[in-house]
């Protein structure tokens, strides 16, 4: 169990004393306990909040477990529950468990065994939606997020450090390729939630009706094909990580849906007319700004605010050419890993051509680099010759960003100029219109020779 995701039990018991025991128990183990005495308070305690386990006293002021437990197992189907009864017989054990209980215990239960009991409970149900997120969610390359030692990726480093283990909401800002979806990883297996499911969902070009399907679930005749209720990566998502890539093509009409989740805590299936109750860490990440979607009314502000609590910005793999090599190598030893071939190094000249591009696809593009090189060479050792840049001049003029600095637009001239004209320093400054002697000397600061 986790330590700092507490879990809560919802304890029904008409006998106080009992209950105060039970409950006093469980609470010095680190339960929270939501406690009822009769059978309406406990329905009202079990639709307000969602619990992990639910502890129910056969006889109850107003009825029997009997009457709970469809009402239970109908709102949330996977909530184990106990029954303790002092009349116990096999035919009453056998119709509890056929109606949804896990456990039939006979009165009297000592405390430390029923918080043995819902401890084992917890754990089944925990390895049940694990299992289930791992096959809903698409699975991404894990790799160290702060491969190299450049200064930047120190700092994103040490901020990443003190939030993981925070509860609050986290934005990944950065841009197409730079490792936003490694990071949210890393967040969650370094975080309190580390043990719960991690649910990944690309929000980009996904339609309204998909989008809420897939976020929320849906009942039984809620549209046409729905012929029998699923439920949302949300509640798959339950007491663990759900990140949002490209939040900011999240269509308009769903972001006050998604809103309510993260201050409420609470959302509806499509075609449901009940809440259900979510505990969940959101983690979202867009190459976008977020804040000209704002003033351009595509992106509420008030979600936007909700999710940035914690901000994080990767830098772009040109923003760090020192940790190039690094990079290179380990995605190399994956590449290699993976086509079942030798390790395979990358020779001193490959290395500086690959630190001299603009890599405006970041590390998603220098493993495609590294990928393609592997492929067609059979040699241990990679040469500058073996890497083919993709595509050609018109991409690179539509990766020029206005917020670019004056050395930024200069290194990413001059090696444009200087790749097209195939590394010959001569005619490159007279495609430029500058000295030899001058370009050899930017040629020289900005690493590109």
């Amino acid at each position: 169990m986790s330590t700092f995701v507490s879990r809560r039990v919802l304890l029904v018991e008409d006998d106080e004393e009992l209950r105060f025991a039970y409950a006093a128990h469980l609470k010095a183990s680190g339960f929270l306990v939501e406690e009822a005495g009769d059978l309406p308070a406990a329905q009202k305690s079990f639709e307000s909040t969602r619990p992990d386990v639910a502890v129910l006293d056969f006889r109850l002021p107003g009825g029997t477990a009997l009457d709970l437990l469809p009402k239970f197992k109908e709102l949330e189907p996977g909530v184990p529950i106990i029954v303790l009864t002092g009349f116990g017989s096999m035919e009453l054990g056998v119709s509890l468990i056929r109606s949804g209980a896990e456990q039939c215990l006979a009165k009297p239960v000592e405390a430390s065994a029923l918080l043995m009991i819902v401890h084992k409970l917890l754990e089944n149900s925990r390895n049940q939606q694990k299992t289930l997120a791992n096959n809903t969610r698409r699975r991404r390359v894990v790799l160290n997020p702060f491969t190299g030692e450049s200064l930047a990726i120190r700092r994103l480093a040490e901020t990443a450090a003190k939030v993981a283990n925070s509860q609050s909401p986290v934005l990944i800002q950065g841009e197409t390729g730079c490792g936003k979806g490694v990071l949210a990883t890393w967040l969650h297996e370094n975080g309190p939630r580390s043990e719960e499911p991690f649910i990944d969902l690309n929000c980009a070009g996904l339609t309204r009706e998909f989008l809420e399907s897939e976020l929320f679930g849906y009942e039984r005749g809620a549209f046409t094909g729905a012929v029998t209720p699923k439920p949302g990566l949300l509640e798959v998502g339950h007491r663990g990580t759900i990140f949002l890539d490209e939040i900011g093509d999240i269509d308009p009409n769903v972001q006050p849906k998604l809103l309510k989740v993260i201050e409420e805590k609470r959302f509806r299936r499509m075609g449901d007319v009940r809440d259900r109750f979510i505990d969940v860490r959101l983690i979202a990440a867009t190459h976008q700004d977020l804040r000209h979607l704002i003033e351009t009314k595509v992106f509420r502000s008030d979600l936007y605010f909700r999710i940035s609590t914690v901000p994080l910005a990767i830098p772009s793999l040109r923003e760090r050419r020192d940790d190039i090599p690094a990079i290179a190598q380990s995605l190399l030893l994956r590449i290699c890993s993976d086509m079942a071939r030798p390790p395979a190094q990358i020779s001193p000249k490959a290395v500086d051509r690959l630190r001299s591009y603009y890599w405006p696809g970041n590390i998603r593009e220098l493993r495609n680099v590294l990928e393609r090189a592997l492929l067609f060479t059979d040699r241990a050792i990679l040469e500058p010759e073996d890497f083919s840049f993709e595509p050609g001049p018109d991409h690179r003029s539509n990766s020029y960003k206005l917020e670019w600095t004056l050395e930024e637009v200069e290194r990413f001239h001059i090696t444009s100029a200087f790749t097209a004209e195939n590394h010959n320093v001569e005619k490159t400054a007279k495609r430029l219109g500058i000295a030899k002697s001058t370009l050899y000397q930017k040629l020289k600061t900005l690493h590109l020779i």
